[in-house]
């Protein structure tokens, strides 16, 4: 995984996304689901093409179970972008990766 994502929980949503200078790209997923592994490479390498545009970060729905609720998650993977503290965009399911790049500029 790249080291531009941070893998966070839910005491830190608030700190690293809503708080942060950065649009941030939310990553909620599994570790047992499937297209969740699909897109983490996906996920890794536009962490690492778009750097010091956007922050990328994964919120494991099972350990932390009280963030995903609040933003309507109820599948996964599911990606949501946080710009100025709200949220810009959502998208479900897994993508390729111009589909993500395209969806994450879209927000911006």
């Amino acid at each position: 995984m790249s080291e531009n994502i941070l893998n966070i929980t839910d005491a830190q949503f608030q700190s690293e996304v809503l708080e942060s200078d950065l649009p941030v790209v939310v990553d909620f997923w599994a570790p047992w689901c499937g297209p969740c592994k699909m897109i983490a490479p996906i996920l890794s390498d536009v962490a690492d093409d778009l750097e010091g545009k956007v922050k990328v970060v994964k919120l494991n729905v099972d350990e932390n179970t009280e963030t995903a609720p609040k933003y309507n998650v109820r599948g996964i993977p599911t990606l949501i972008v946080i710009k100025g503290g709200e949220l810009a965009a959502t998208k479900v399911g897994a993508v390729t990766k111009s589909q993500l790049v395209d969806f994450i500029e879209s927000a911006l």
